[in-house]
């Protein structure tokens, strides 16, 4: 008789589209979380024929959905927010999806939001080193020197960053090119130099590119562009 694979319940969570696994990984250590009627602890594991409860309310396997939304500016990142618009406010669909990493309430641009744990983990994982790139309006022109100098690693107060790549494209506007996912990293990096940002675009993450999807819209990833973010 073949053996039914264990995962631990954070993964399953995750895979089943009900929230990331960090989020899961709250919620079982609050208590929240259930299989088979009992309630289970941090690194319990279940197979996937076995019934999952937040709350009360049985987890459902959901199809896998992949997301491209164009964030605009004066929302956050987050599936709920007691003050804030969340990004979750323009996403209209029956599935429930979670956003991959987050862009800053001031940051615009591409973001992606998914309900396949896997696919979401690869994606924000540092030993992957999938690289994002932004446009950067910056409140006065760069020096060679300081542009070189962000782009071999500045020291920040948790740690030096890993080199990055910068492109002119005018005087005050700037594509940088970054794999690290730390808080508020860019405007960060340039405030080493000080470089004020006047605003944050994120434009591409490894080749898929947000190219002409209005503000505040999105659409479903092509097989394509699915595959590229897989590996």
């Amino acid at each position: 008789m073949a053996t039914i694979p264990l995962h631990r319940v954070q993964k399953l969570l995750s895979n089943y589209g009900f929230c990331s696994r960090r989020k899961a990984e709250e919620l079982i250590s609050q208590g929240q979380v259930a299989v088979n009627g009992k309630i289970i602890s941090l690194g319990d594991k279940a197979s996937e024929e076995d019934t999952i409860s937040v709350d009360g309310k049985v987890v459902s396997k959901s199809r896998k959905i992949y997301l491209m939304f164009n964030k605009p500016l004066g929302c956050v990142t987050a599936l709920r927010d007691k003050q804030y618009k969340t990004v979750m406010d323009y996403i209209k669909i029956k599935e429930r999806v979670f956003p991959i990493g987050r862009l800053d309430y001031n940051t615009s641009g591409l973001l992606l939001l998914t309900n396949d744990g896997d696919f979401a983990n690869r994606i924000m994982h540092p030993r992957h080193e999938i690289q994002k790139t932004y446009l950067v309006e910056i409140g006065r022109p760069m020096t060679d020197s300081e542009l070189k100098q962000v782009e071999r690693g500045v020291h920040l107060d948790d740690g030096k960053t890993s080199p990055s790549k910068i492109k002119r494209q005018t005087d005050t506007l700037i594509e940088i090119t970054i794999h690290e996912g730390r808080n508020r990293i860019i405007r960060r990096m340039l405030g080493t130099i000080s470089i004020p940002v006047r605003s944050l675009h994120r434009i591409k993450i490894g080749t898929v590119q947000l190219g002409n999807l209005k503000p505040a819209t999105y659409r479903h990833l092509t097989p394509k562009e699915r595959k590229s973010l897989s590996g």
